[in-house]
């Protein structure tokens, strides 16, 4: 009996190791993937592009670095508010000053070249994207203009002059909800009563029952019906 328990408590204990190596090795993988970035989270936004403008404003250059500093803020113009914290703009390319945003011979886009620092994420095309300031309004009303975003591009081939533009991305505030009053005549209303006609048919079969248990003549009712 003493070495069934014993050889019990042995398949016991090798079990729970073996559960504990399991474990540690799924946290393990765990810890070790890499964190997945904000790709494909504007999914749920629209493209607003043509109903918004995007203001672009040069603060800052640092020529030893070759970093560029911009502002970039949102202006409404469409007739429509606009939710404030679903605004979100994406530097869709960079240019140079002919206007192209790709290399002539290989066609690759500018944007490669450069580094765009603190970022809120990319989009599925590895555009980055950055996420607008909330104001104190929850909307950005028609022809009003949002808190800029700080956006840090760094050139690594030191080219002197070029051009970022931007996508803007966000979701429409949607209209009030009104609500309808049903009419009191509504066929579908519940305080509408039995139509008259089944009423008359219940007032005939009352009379009849009152003559036939004597309650009532025939020549009475003419009388008592009168107005």
């Amino acid at each position: 009996m003493g070495f069934a328990m014993l050889t019990y408590a042995h398949e016991h204990i090798e079990v729970m190791n073996r559960l504990r190596i399991c474990c540690l090795a799924a946290a393990s993988a765990i810890a070790a993937e890499p964190v997945c970035g904000f790709a494909g989270s504007l999914d749920h936004l629209t493209d607003l592009t043509g109903r918004v403008q995007a203001i672009v404003t040069l603060k800052g250059r640092d020529n030893f670095s070759s970093e560029y500093r911009y502002d970039v803020s949102v202006r409404n113009l469409s007739p429509d508010a606009i939710i404030g914290d679903s605004l979100t703009i994406v530097l869709d390319k960079i240019a140079n000053l002919a206007g192209e945003d790709r290399e002539g011979l290989t066609g690759e886009s500018f944007l490669k070249r450069f580094d765009v620092l603190d970022q809120d994420g990319q989009t599925d095309d590895e555009k980055p994207y950055f996420r607008v300031p909330a104001g104190t309004s929850p909307d950005l009303v028609p022809q009003t203009d949002s808190l800029p975003a700080v956006v840090r591009i760094r050139n690594r081939d030191y080219v002197a002059v070029f051009t970022p533009s931007f996508k803007v991305f966000g979701q429409k505030r949607p209209p009030p909800e009104t609500k309808r009053e049903e009419s009191p005549f509504s066929p579908t209303s519940p305080a509408l009563g039995p139509s008259a006609a089944a009423n008359r048919n219940t007032v005939d079969k009352l009379i009849q029952l009152l003559i036939k248990k004597g309650v009532l003549t025939e020549e009475e009712w003419p009388k008592a019906n009168q107005p």
